[in-house]
């Protein structure tokens, strides 16, 4: 895997993206939830999160497979998926926080898949300024992500989520430039998996946070 650009690194104060994501991804969750592995509070949710999470790494994924084809409805269908994602993760925050809640979260998120989708395009382009300012945006929106979550949970410390939203951000800038770099498939498989498996642990933070809190509406 890659890891982001020095310059990029230090312009945004992330230095800890940049090394040993997995080892971040190991802290964060354990700080986030006492519940052992493999044996979740609630299954059900936990279920749940980590499809939601990956329905959108997959359909953000297929948004820069389309933008590196040049395929506009390839675009729009993945675009549509992301957002139809975003609302069902919000539907599912609303179901514990209420849908003012709901609607605040869904916010964060669009504003999340525009950054990405910044980033995205910029990338494809070449216009590193570009890339620039998408990450910076990424960065505020994620500790706003770790704001909002905190603030609803006390299970949620802000440097935890924060950790862990900005590995997440750091797959994306990964996968994106091996996709529109043309990376070989081994690399990008590899980068893939990675992706995959710190959006599970995000799920299980966050579905363990959640089932703390709410040990009797939570499966």
């Amino acid at each position: 895997m890659k890891p982001l650009s020095v310059a990029c690194v230090l312009a945004l104060g992330l230095a800890f993206v940049a090394t040993a994501p997995a080892a971040l991804a190991q802290r964060a969750a354990q700080a986030a939830t006492s519940a052992p592995a493999g044996a979740p509070a609630a299954p059900k949710l936990h279920a749940a999160m980590r499809s939601l999470l990956h329905g959108h790494i997959v359909a953000t994924r297929d948004y820069a497979l389309a933008v590196r084809e040049g395929s506009k409805a390839r675009e729009k269908r993945a675009t549509d998926a992301v957002v139809a994602n975003a609302h069902q993760i919000a539907d599912a925050v609303a179901g514990f926080y209420g849908k003012a809640a709901g609607e605040q979260f869904f916010k964060l998120l669009a504003d999340h898949w525009e950054g990405v989708k910044a980033l995205t395009d910029s990338t494809h382009a070449g216009d590193k300024a570009g890339e620039q300012k998408a990450m910076e945006e990424l960065a505020s929106n994620g500790s706003d992500i770790a704001k909002f979550l905190s603030g609803a949970n006390p299970n949620l410390p802000d440097e935890t989520v924060k950790g862990l939203w900005m590995m997440h951000v750091n797959d994306h800038k990964i996968q994106i430039d091996e996709i529109m770099s043309g990376a070989s498939q081994t690399e990008q498989t590899q980068s893939w998996a990675e992706m995959q498996k710190h959006a599970n642990t995000i799920a299980d933070a966050l579905a363990s946070g959640i089932a703390k809190q709410f040990p009797t509406k939570a499966h």
